[in-house]
């Protein structure tokens, strides 16, 4: 009953930067109240989660991505955002939004997920 509406993929130029948005809705379900993720998968790879943040505001990212990637919340708007800076062709993937999650050093995926967007990252 708890609806994801994800937004803010395309097509990016290498090392342009793209901001995902994941919007709760449908229902009283507070995306602070527990852990949310974004995960990405690229064709023909498993899907791999790029980066958290608990309910704790504790953040987690992937190796790769530190440094680039910022994942927030703004609670008024119950969204959770994605900001991707410093682009890389291998960040071609489809990201998807988690909500629900748990842990505070690890992130376990909830039951929630967006429908999924398209980011390409090409010249």
């Amino acid at each position: 009953q708890v609806q994801l509406v994800e937004s803010g993929g395309g097509l990016v130029r290498p090392g342009g930067s793209l901001r995902l948005s994941c919007a709760a809705s449908g229902s009283t379900f507070s995306i602070n109240a527990a852990g949310a993720g974004w995960y990405r998968q690229a064709p023909g790879k498993q899907r791999e989660l790029v980066a958290a943040i608990t309910k704790f505001g504790n953040t987690n990212y992937l190796d790769s991505v530190q440094g680039r990637f910022t994942i927030s919340r703004d609670n008024a708007k119950n969204t959770v955002h994605l900001l991707m800076n410093s682009l890389k062709p291998k960040g071609t993937a489809v990201y998807y939004c988690n909500a629900g999650g748990s842990g505070s050093y690890s992130y376990t995926a909830g039951d929630y997920w967006g429908q999924g967007t398209q980011v390409t990252v090409s010249s």
